[in-house]
């Protein structure tokens, strides 16, 4: 049985070996004839010579796509998109929030929405933090906007009760 076996992987190692082991291919006689012919045809994307009278307003839009000023106000940010970041860091905050440690938690909750804008459990369990540290007027913003991300969602009666809740303490 050790033999046979012994005997089958070498047979398998040789025949590996002997397919590996091509005939060089033989010079291209064209290589040019394989080249991309992209260079050949590029676009014009000047304007036409009358375009400025048959398009009077094309200016305007296009200074729209035009990159703002560096001291302008209207600058966006992006922020990467990673839900798997999202759920790992909603992983660790459970975990802190179990220790009863609710500032780490918060940390990585937000750290969450920062990966995952309006997920509603990261804004929720924020919610649930910021009322444990005594933040009253934060937890009530974020259990508004667990309800506006999902109003009839699986926590949603529990953040209306803590509505309640902290509209009582006021």
């Amino acid at each position: 049985m050790r033999t046979a076996s012994l005997i089958a992987i070498f047979a398998l190692l040789t025949s590996s070996l002997l397919a590996q082991d091509s005939p060089p291919k033989p010079a291209d006689p064209d290589p040019e004839a394989r080249e991309s012919s992209s260079r050949d045809t590029r676009t014009d994307t000047t304007p036409p010579k009358d375009d400025a009278k048959n398009h009077p307003y094309s200016s305007s839009a296009v200074s729209d796509l035009e990159a703002p000023a560096p001291d302008s106000s209207d600058v966006q940010e992006f922020h990467p998109w990673n839900p798997m970041k999202a759920n790992k860091d909603i992983e660790v905050g459970d975990f802190y929030f179990r220790r009863k440690n609710y500032k780490a938690a918060l940390e990585r909750y937000k750290e969450a929405l920062y990966y995952k804008n309006n997920d509603a459990i990261a804004t929720y369990h924020i919610a649930v933090c910021q009322e444990k540290l005594g933040d009253k007027a934060e937890a009530r913003k974020y259990f508004e906007e667990y309800l506006k991300i999902l109003p009839g969602g699986p926590l949603a009666k529990d953040a209306h009760a803590s509505l309640a809740k902290l509209d009582k303490g006021r």
